[in-house]
């Protein structure tokens, strides 16, 4: 762990391997302190960055309790990984084009979505009253889509030898509509009781309440959708390559780093919260991605206590979107990709920087993969190292 913060006039200590905190990260981490329901010590992950109400990397324990902003509002983001048995190098750079194009042809990206209505058992569960017809309709229309922002598909060379497929992607905008929801509801319960609160976006619920549980159904909803929905754009990603080159599969990872889960920390059942995070229990299999430039990893975790038993959820975030568009050169950045085959940058559409490529995604926006593993060396262990060699994003 690179540094620890004693709780001296604040209830709970924050352990970090995280080195590089900015200010605005720092400042939230220093609210989850303060904070009535958490328990144990706020764990920071080294990818950590400043994120809403509470920083994107961070994992806390609530005792009775569920915060929805710390788990996020893409409820259930998270990776797939499937290694095939196909070496390496099998496909060329051509094989590499076709396959992105059939994948871009057959799974939605950004804010497009399927024609019709998706079909899937998670929508015979209750549906939660508030979300209205309209946004039901758009969340079944959104089953198996990839969205925009940092979500991706991939094609990599693993140096075990074998071509692997890796997605990134979560809930669309099912979990960011349930999230918004118990948001405010959470914020009106603690006015309503009298609950004094560090920022008004770490609102809770106890979770033996009915509005608690109301917001664990809710996201474990998000959470199937999230998982349902990389398995299908996975399937179309291992179609697309059985057209070219037919294979067999020989490991799958699908895994979350967006929720809360019911778990024994120090002996006590407590709700941990990973936002931005993934487990890391002794053995478990993990997904640790870099930039679209960078290499990712397949790991295996070490179950540290410290940590809550999580690690990183990827390289992280070194400067904005915004930011990166207005102060990153195109042409360093397509430089930076190599020989990864990717789309170019987007051209922004709406703001102030308009008609400016998008870098928001480019390899230099983010912090360097080996550096933040290097911070988790007692987190979790490195299997396989991804390079990648092809790229579709929303």
């Amino acid at each position: 762990m690179p540094w620890e913060q004693p709780a001296d006039k604040a209830p709970l200590p924050i352990k970090s391997w995280c080195t590089d905190l900015d200010e605005g990260a720092m400042r939230q981490a220093r609210n989850l302190q303060q904070h009535p329901v958490l328990v144990g010590h706020v764990a920071l992950m080294p990818d950590c960055h400043l994120g809403y109400g509470m920083p994107i990397g961070g994992v806390v324990a609530a005792d009775h309790a569920i915060i929805p902003n710390a788990v996020g509002v893409d409820i259930g983001c998270g990776m797939m990984a499937l290694q095939t048995d196909l070496a390496s190098d099998a496909l060329s750079r051509d094989d590499l084009r076709r396959l992105l194009t059939q994948v871009k042809e057959r799974v939605p990206l950004g804010f497009s979505r399927h024609k019709k209505e998706q079909s899937w058992d998670g929508f015979s569960r209750q549906r939660p009253r508030f979300i209205k017809d309209g946004a039901w309709k758009t969340a079944r229309e959104s089953l198996g889509s990839l969205g925009g922002g940092n979500h991706f598909i991939e094609v990599q060379k693993g140096d075990d030898g074998s071509l692997w497929l890796m997605i990134h992607t979560g809930s669309r905008n099912l979990g960011k509509t349930i999230a918004e929801y118990h948001h405010k509801k959470a914020l009106a319960w603690c006015r309503k009781h009298g609950v004094p609160l560090p920022d008004d976006d770490l609102a809770f619920f106890p979770t033996e309440t009915p509005e608690g549980m109301a917001y664990i159904e809710d996201m474990n909803l998000a959470l199937a959708y999230a998982m349902e929905n990389r398995r299908r754009i996975m399937t179309a990603l291992a179609h697309s390559l059985e057209s070219l080159c037919p294979f067999s599969q020989k490991r799958l990872v699908n895994i979350h780093h967006n929720y809360a889960s019911l778990e024994a920390h120090d002996g006590k059942q407590v709700w941990v919260h990973r936002k931005g995070a993934t487990s890391a229990a002794r053995g478990e299999a993990g997904i640790i991605p870099g930039s679209m430039g960078t290499p990712s990893y397949i790991v295996e975790g070490l179950g540290n206590p410290e940590s809550f038993r999580s690690c990183s959820h990827g390289a992280g975030r070194a400067m904005g979107r915004n930011q990166a568009s207005r102060i990153l050169d195109p042409e360093h950045c397509t430089a930076a990709m190599g020989d990864v085959v990717f789309d170019r940058w987007h051209t922004i559409r709406h703001g102030k920087l308009k008609g400016r490529p998008d870098l928001g995604e480019a390899p230099q926006a983010y912090k360097a993969i080996e550096a933040v593993m290097a911070a988790q060396a007692d987190l979790t262990r490195p299997v396989v190292r991804l390079f990648p060699l092809g790229v579709v994003k929303g």
